[in-house]
């Protein structure tokens, strides 16, 4: 037996009629939404969207059905949901929902301003929207300008709280003594202060790319550690290019682009430990790469090389030049290819070119 008034029946009845409306409603604001954050670089965790179901609005309006006078009064029948990684791209989504849609300001609110010392629920900004005047989204109809629509915008962690709280029933009927009430209450602040630090570890990461950029381009080679990213920088110069020249000359050969980065490991492990580490390896090792590159190409027809020619040849002089033997050369290949049976033969072949060449344990 329904425990609707007549009034709440007819909302009821309207919302019936209006679903399909709606479902055209959320997925042409999401779509929409997906295209432009992608288009802007913001980095999302999730993206969802979904109409209230029958279920939960007759719930809703069973509890507080007399304080809606028509369907526009109930401003989440569409429900978006943006989930950011970090506490700063909250602000930046924010900005573009305001700039895509009207923003209802009375209805809207940001709870990460009524967060109060005392409180439990998770920091997030809702913002009720409707579609701007004449705007076009796909698959929506003319009927759908004047729907309302909710927008939650919330980190991963602020989300992570939100579904942990639902979880345990921390707000429930039941009321939880002070010594759980006090841990929530402690959580809580954790999760903030994880939200803050993560957003501020970005920035200073981003602050040291910037300088390690800086320092590469300006030559200052010995004050950058080998890293990841300083070695992504160091490529951006192509600093193998005149030794894969040399060597793509000696069959007249093109050179297709390859990442470089899986040879990082391999420099690391010989190591160095600065990019001006690497810039002395290229510097001492080039003449003897080529040549060994060259013992290699002249009796075959190879005429397309990759990218890695000159740095897989500097690898195996060096380990040539330091006694790696048999296993020091598996072991370049095996970490740029991956083990395989085949690595041990290619490492036997170049031992045995390099012993023609001289190349051994001559540093």
């Amino acid at each position: 037996m329904s425990n609707l008034s007549p009034h709440s029946e007819m909302l009821l009845s309207e919302f019936r009629e209006l679903r399909p409306l709606l479902g055209q409603l959320s997925e042409g604001v999401y779509a929409l939404l997906f295209s432009v954050l992608k288009e802007q670089n913001i980095e999302l965790n999730a993206i969802e969207y979904r109409v209230k179901t029958e279920q939960s609005l007759k719930g809703k309006l069973e509890r507080k059905g007399d304080k809606y006078q028509s369907l526009d009064n109930i401003t989440d029948l569409v429900g978006l949901r943006i989930v950011t990684f970090y506490s700063d791209d909250v602000d930046k989504v924010a900005a573009i929902v305001k700039n895509l849609f009207d923003v209802d300001w009375q209805n809207s609110v940001d709870k990460r301003k009524l967060h109060q010392l005392t409180s439990f629920g998770y920091n997030s900004l809702h913002y009720v929207c409707r579609l701007k005047e004449g705007q076009r989204v796909v698959d929506c109809t003319k009927e759908t300008a004047t729907i309302p629509f909710e927008i939650q915008m919330r980190t991963a962690l602020q989300h992570a709280w939100s579904a942990i709280e639902h979880d345990i029933g921390y707000k429930g009927s039941v009321k939880l003594p002070p010594e759980f009430r006090r841990q929530f209450s402690r959580l809580a602040g954790m999760l903030e202060l994880a939200d803050d630090e993560f957003s501020r570890l970005r920035n200073t990461m981003t602050e040291y790319r910037r300088q390690v950029e800086t320092l590469v381009k300006s030559g200052q080679l010995r004050d950058v550690s080998l890293s990841t990213d300083s070695f992504n920088s160091y490529l951006n110069l192509h600093p193998f290019e005149r030794l894969n020249q040399r060597i793509a000359a000696v069959n007249q050969a093109e050179i297709y682009p390859v990442s470089l980065m899986t040879f990082l490991p391999l420099l690391e492990s010989f190591g160095m430990e600065t990019l001006d580490d690497v810039q002395q390896f290229i510097d001492n090792y080039s003449d003897d790469a080529y040549q060994l590159a060259l013992s290699q190409l002249a009796v075959t027809d190879l005429d397309i090389l990759s990218e890695s020619v000159g740095l897989l040849n500097l690898c195996l002089v060096y380990v040539l030049k330091h006694n790696g033997g048999i296993d020091g050369l598996c072991h370049v290949y095996d970490t740029i290819n991956g083990k395989h049976p085949s690595n041990e033969m290619l490492a036997a072949a170049v031992l045995e070119q390099a012993q023609s060449l001289l190349l051994n344990n001559q540093k």
